[in-house]
C-alpha cells in the first residue's frame, strides 16, 4: 500500500512503561469512527502494517495502543513520531448534513462592503473560535473569526461564503 492508497490519521507520540504500549495522537477529526485493527507507519518513507492487540480511545484524540510483537519498550521507542495512516476504503463517511467549519476550506468569501476577497485555504481551530484564512489577490492573507455574527449565508453548492467583516478588518490587511 502507497500513501497516495491511504489517508493521515496522526502519529505515535511516545512510549508508555515498559511493555510497548505506546500513545497515539489523532488529527484525524472522527478519530473514534476509526476502525482500528490495523494501522500503517511511515518507516523510511514506506507504510509498514501493525496490527493492534489493545486499544484505549480517550476523548483528547489520543489512545493508548499494543501492537503485536511489541512487547518491549525498546521495541516501542522506534515508532515514536511516526505518521499513521489508513486504507483509503476504510475512511468512515460522513452524513452530508455533519457540517463542520473545516469544510469551508476552498470557499470564496465575498465581503458585503468590499466584494470578493478570495479563497479559504485554512480553518484553524481556536480555543474560543474557528479562524478562516483567506488567500487574497495581492498574495496578502486576511484572517477573520468564523462568527455567526459575521456570516450572512454560506451557499454549499456554489462554494460561497457571504461575510460582513467588521469596517477596517480588511483594509488592516491591505496596508
Amino acid at each position: 500500500m502507497t500513501i497516495e492508497e491511504s489517508f493521515y490519521i496522526g502519529y505515535v507520540s511516545k512510549t508508555r512503561g515498559l511493555k510497548g504500549e505506546v500513545q497515539l495522537f489523532f488529527e484525524f477529526e472522527d478519530y473514534a469512527d476509526l476502525d482500528l485493527d490495523v494501522i500503517f507507519l511511515e518507516v523510511n518513507k514506506k507504510l509498514v502494517p501493525y496490527f493492534i492487540d489493545t486499544v484505549k480511545l480517550h476523548n483528547n484524540s489520543t489512545a493508548y495502543v499494543t501492537f503485536e510483537d511489541v512487547d518491549h519498550i525498546d521495541k516501542a521507542q522506534p515508532l515514536v513520531r511516526k505518521k499513521m495512516y489508513l486504507p483509503n476504503d476504510k475512511l468512515p463517511i460522513r452524513d452530508p448534513d455533519d457540517f463542520r467549519w473545516t469544510d469551508l476550506v476552498g470557499f470564496v468569501v465575498i465581503d458585503e462592503q468590499h466584494g470578493e476577497l478570495g479563497e479559504i485555504i485554512d480553518v484553524t481551530e481556536m480555543p474560543q473560535q474557528f479562524i478562516a484564512t483567506v488567500e487574497m489577490e495581492d498574495g496578502k492573507q486576511l484572517m477573520f473569526p468564523l462568527s455567526e455574527d459575521l456570516i450572512l449565508g454560506i451557499d454549499g453548492e456554489e462554494e460561497i461564503l457571504e461575510v460582513d467583516l467588521p469596517e477596517g478588518l480588511v483594509d488592516l490587511y491591505k496596508e
